[in-house]
């Protein structure tokens, strides 16, 4: 016969109770454990995208370099959590709030935020940057047989300039003041999104098209692997003083055999990929990320083709306009790069 409710009931009570006081027990027993602890979070981007890789690949890395449970390692007592947010101003704003303690921030983004000159992410005085990740660089990609070797050979040329909004139409704008080139010049400027000028230059609808994006990019292949379009050279004296003027912009180099048609280096600009922070977060834990990422980073670099080409020379100052967290520094310091 099953046992009266009532009786089952206050059963129940008592193991809930006696269960309760076992957990309190362990509880007791365990802050010296936890103090020792420090949780981060960082902020990424989209789970398909690379600032997402970026975040988790960091927290990898941190993991791999902790000695809890091993018997050699750092005892750092770091751990370590990227989930996918919605890039970079939104991560920016995050840490500025204390809910991200670091996050992955296109480098004109970092600027804006720093100097406040943006109604589009809040001023960030207190933030701080860490290292650079991938570049995203500016090109353009012109169909075969255009004869467009140059931005000077886009004149005449049925030319997507870009959606308005679009982080391409920005750059295309930059360069189009820079080079003092109107509308006009093209015999057709479009205005396509980033998913539709692939097929219209391979269908012969446009000429080229310009893209800000990370390298190797889906998008781009379908031109260059699909009906063999090409990447050109930006590298004048135009892009070199935008370059030198411009704190948020780099160097880029597209390396022989990305993509089919890729036949030598391919050398452009543009925004950077970073990693950020707070001034508010401890030098220590700063020191420690920073360490876990340059001490394994052919492990990091492993993780993503658009990883392949990072260089530390470049990485703690490419696209850094807002201060190197002085947790940063002191790594640098000692690896003799500063």
């Amino acid at each position: 016969m099953s046992m009266p409710i009532k009786k089952l009931t206050t059963a129940l009570v008592g193991a809930l109770i006696v269960a309760g006081a076992s957990l309190a027990a362990s509880i007791v027993v365990s802050p010296a454990w936890a103090a020792k602890q420090t949780f981060i979070t960082i902020g990424t981007g989209g789970p398909t995208g690379v600032y997402f890789v970026v975040g988790n690949a960091v927290c990898r890395m941190i993991h791999k370099e902790a000695a809890e449970g091993r018997k050699s390692g750092r005892k750092h007592g770091i751990r370590c959590s990227a989930p996918s947010t919605g890039g970079s101003t939104y991560n920016i704003g995050q840490i500025s709030q204390g809910e991200l303690d670091f996050g992955v921030a296109q480098s004109d983004w970092q600027y804006h935020a720093y100097k406040g000159d943006s109604d589009k992410v809040k001023p960030f005085k207190n933030l701080r940057a860490v290292f650079s990740v991938h570049p995203e660089p500016y090109q353009i990609i012109a169909a075969k047989g255009s004869g467009i070797h140059s931005w000077a050979d886009l004149k005449g040329k049925r030319f997507n300039i870009g959606n308005p909004g679009s982080g391409q139409r920005g750059t295309t704008e930059v360069l189009m003041k820079a080079y003092g080139t109107s509308t006009s010049d093209f015999a057709l400027a479009t205005e396509l999104t980033s998913t539709e000028q692939a097929n219209a230059l391979c269908d012969g609808k446009i000429d080229a098209f310009g893209y800000t994006v990370g390298v190797p990019n889906a998008g781009v292949a379908v031109a260059t692997d699909g009906c063999d379009a090409y990447i050109i050279d930006l590298n004048t004296s135009v892009e070199k003083k935008l370059v030198a003027d411009t704190p948020y912009y780099a160097f880029a180099t597209i390396p022989k055999g990305t993509y089919k048609t890729t036949d030598h280096d391919v050398t452009t600009f543009g925004v950077m990929a970073t990693f950020v922070t707070s001034a508010k977060v401890s030098e220590k834990v700063v020191y420690e990320v920073t360490r876990a990422v340059f001490e394994n980073l052919d492990d990091f670099k492993k993780l993503h083709p658009a990883f392949a080409n990072l260089d530390p020379k470049n990485m703690i100052k490419n696209g850094l306009s807002a201060p190197l967290h002085p947790g940063a520094v002191k790594y640098y310091k000692e690896k003799g790069w500063m």
